[in-house]
């Protein structure tokens, strides 16, 4: 029986770097009841939930962290699936997609017994292709669904022209968008800086989009995994549902007719509020920028049908 979600509750399933992240984030910023992590290793998530949860002690403000089951995701406003290996040095996201479909495989093996009433948020990689073949999996309709997709790529964006240009990333208004990966792109005649757009500031459109791209290569590089930068990405996205934001955020998620592109799940600007996508927002695009952007779906599309040919749950 469908459990009542009369609670702030966020599942986040996948207690490794990038999970317990989200789930610290969420304690700081207090917007939650009560985090629940699993983790299909005995005694992880309930090592986790709990050096979260002595982090509350200096809150000004409750929250409950404690390790749990798959069945918490019944009554859960947010499930957050964090699974996966973290990317090794030389690795592509979609060098990861063999290991994750089977991960996946297992877990919606394992949530196949309860409700689903709330909206999942996807950060495994190659996040476009894994979160299209949960949804499926679930059985969800596309606006429960969706990936951080390029979240992190546009935190990165705001960095790389901050340093560029000096002025706050507060000032920064733009979005990367496509894949959350090689083919990713950059609308550069939607940027704004304190109010002056991309070319009055005599960038290299290459040299900025190299930036973007190289910095999650430059991270696993030295550190052997990214977890910061994607967390607070998430954490973002699992606020926006909980406070109903209606906020702008890039998220990955199904287009029906959005630029042009149907039956392709990738990342675009999107208003997230209570019921996860609840908009779709289609930003004016020059020709070229529409073009390369239409490429990145195809790139997507591509891998999901290999996605669907190997695994055996992520299908409608």
């Amino acid at each position: 029986m469908q459990k009542h979600m009369d609670k702030r509750k966020v599942t986040i399933i996948g207690a490794g770097h990038v999970g317990s992240h989200v789930a610290l984030a969420l304690v700081y910023e207090g917007v939650a009841d009560e985090i629940v992590l699993v983790d299909k290793v005995e005694g992880k998530a309930d090592a986790q939930a709990l050096d979260a949860s002595d982090a509350v002690s200096y809150m000004n403000h409750e929250v409950v962290v404690r390790g749990g089951d798959y069945s918490d995701v019944e009554d859960s406003q947010v499930v957050v699936c964090a699974i996966g290996q973290a990317r090794k040095p030389g690795q592509n996201r979609v060098d990861m997609l063999d290991d994750s479909i089977v991960m996946c495989d297992e877990l919606l093996e394992s949530l196949s017994p309860y409700q689903f009433p709330g909206v999942l948020i996807s950060i495994t990689n190659p996040c476009d292709v894994i979160v299209d073949y949960l949804r499926r999996g679930l059985g969800l309709p596309a606006e429960r669904a969706f990936g951080t997709g390029t979240s992190l790529d546009t935190a990165r964006l705001r960095r790389v022209m901050s340093e560029m240009t000096g002025v706050s990333r507060t000032s920064v208004q733009g979005f990367v968008m496509g894949e959350h990966g090689e083919s990713s792109m950059i609308p550069y005649s939607l940027i704004r800086v304190g109010g002056r757009g991309f070319d009055d500031f005599g960038l290299s459109r290459d040299d900025v989009l190299e930036q973007v791209r190289q910095g999650g290569w430059i991270v696993v590089t030295g550190k052997l995994c990214t977890e910061f930068g994607i967390g607070r990405a998430a954490t973002e996205l699992v606020e926006a549902v909980l406070r109903d934001e209606k906020k702008v955020l890039p998220a990955s998620v199904l287009l029906d007719g959005q630029y042009g592109e149907t039956g392709v799940q990738i990342g675009v600007p999107c208003v997230v509020g209570a019921g996860g996508i609840e908009q779709i927002v289609e930003v004016d695009m020059t020709t070229d920028e529409l073009a390369a952007f239409k490429s990145s779906c195809d790139v997507v599309r591509g891998n999901v049908q290999i996605a669907l040919s190997k695994g055996t749950r992520g299908v409608e």
